[in-house]
């Protein structure tokens, strides 16, 4: 008869090994745990007697996952984060009662535009926790898998892992920017006439890291765009094009129109006003975790403020 390794295994010591298996590192999976490192080392002993395998080997950048490791690791993380989602469904929800940190990942220019109101409208109902606020960065869907980060808001994500569940939580609309007494002066904008435009543009992990939603716009028409200037920085574009003539095609979400040496001029195509969508982004098993629905709601609720 087979060896039964589910009678007499300690359940912690999976959650050392799934959080072992997404570091590939001792010092990052025991600050992840709040232990030290020896206790760490301690358990993944444990685990390779308990498994009859080495689990994970040594390497010059770190650890590296064996077969059996790997296949196991597949296999009880869904399982894992079901249970997880269990437990904590059955809790009623009091964002009052919530303590330590809360990390948020947010495109730059929601970032730019929304911190403070985000800010309060958590702390208002969670007096008790630390919230952060993160750029969205190239690290930051790996951080949405292992938890470091509750929720992320960003365009679509065509290359986002399977692990993350994403939820369109609004419409944007795009818009060009130009200083107040720029030499274009019509209302509207197509695409054919932006042909005659040097651009600006915000740099979005993820989403535009390479080429700009008006860069890719403007070559599905066999248009060249003129690209002068790109930051992750909203405010930096800003200062650019109140100083020059370049143009800012920009989100209706940024804080652009806070600007006052700024006009704005709609982008039509085939006389509709256009943009993309925005998504919320998490982990599959917080699908039902009161604390990530919350936030989502939120997050939701700020985007589409007619105030704004």
């Amino acid at each position: 008869m087979a060896k039964d390794l589910f009678a007499n295994l300690d359940l912690n010591l999976l959650r050392t090994f799934i959080i072992l298996h997404q570091e590939r590192n001792m010092r990052k999976a025991a600050e992840r745990l709040f232990v030290s490192q020896p206790a760490v080392s301690k358990a993944l002993q444990r685990l390779r007697d308990h498994f009859d395998d080495e689990l994970f080997v040594k390497t010059h950048h770190g650890l590296r996952a064996t077969e059996y490791a790997n296949t196991l690791a597949d296999n009880i993380a869904p399982l894992l984060d079901q249970l997880s989602s269990s437990i904590n469904a059955s809790s009623q929800f009091n964002p009052e009662e919530l303590t330590g940190t809360i990390k948020i990942a947010l495109a730059p220019f929601i970032l730019s535009s929304f911190a403070s109101d985000i800010f309060w409208a958590i702390r208002s109902h969670a007096p008790n926790v630390q919230v952060q606020l993160l750029n969205w960065s190239k690290n930051t869907m790996q951080e949405l898998i292992n938890d470091e980060v509750v929720l992320g808001v960003n365009y679509e994500i065509s290359h986002a892992p399977k692990e993350l569940i994403s939820k369109k939580v609004a419409q944007d609309s795009f818009h060009i920017y130009v200083r107040k007494d720029h030499p274009y002066q019509g209302k509207t904008l197509d695409f054919e006439q932006a042909a005659d435009f040097e651009f600006a543009t915000i740099i979005a992990a993820d989403w535009n890291s390479t080429q700009s939603f008006t860069e890719k716009m403007l070559k599905l028409r066999n248009i060249e765009p003129n690209i002068a200037f790109r930051s992750e920085l909203p405010s930096a574009v800003i200062s650019v094009v109140e100083s020059s003539d370049i143009a800012f095609p920009a989100s209706k979400l940024t804080n652009a129109d806070k600007s006052k040496a700024l006009r704005r001029i709609p982008i039509v195509m085939d006389n509709e006003e256009f943009g993309p969508e925005v998504f919320v982004y998490y982990h599959h098993k917080n699908r039902q975790n009161k604390t990530t629905l919350w936030i989502k709601q939120i997050i939701e609720e700020l985007l589409n403020s007619e105030e704004r």
